[in-house]
């Protein structure tokens, strides 16, 4: 397995799950101080449990398929599954799924969901 999709010293379940909800709420808290609405904090949740649900759903895949949390593939899984999980959740409770929104939460969590992984491989990259 290459240094890109595998860092030297893997990093654990917990450490990704919190790096991927901090990536999740950010998004969300960015969202909703472009779109100010009621309560920024309950606003933020509002707007990330969808996404935070599928993260979840992607994390528990990557498990099962004992892959590293940390590799880009893994990040992969956690952002497919936290975009479709989230917009199939928003449709279902009656949240907005515009397509301008599914853009945005595309490239956005991609970015961030691809991106702490490829600097945390960088990182051990250079360390190892």
């Amino acid at each position: 397995m290459s240094t890109a999709s595998a860092p030297s010293r893997p990093i654990r379940y917990p450490v990704a799950l919190i790096a991927d909800a901090l990536v999740l709420l950010v998004f969300a808290a960015v969202g909703r101080r472009e779109h100010d609405s009621g309560n920024p904090v309950l606003g933020v949740f509002d707007t990330a449990w969808p996404f935070l649900a599928g993260a979840l759903a992607g994390h528990l895949i990557v498990l099962a398929l004992r892959r590293p949390p940390g590799a880009l593939g893994s990040g992969v899984v956690v952002w497919v599954t936290a975009v479709a999980g989230g917009m199939l959740l928003r449709q279902a409770t009656g949240d907005g799924t515009a397509f301008s929104f599914i853009v945005v939460a595309t490239c956005f969590t991609g970015f961030f969901l691809l991106g702490w992984r490829l600097v945390a491989a960088l990182v051990a990259r250079r360390r190892g």
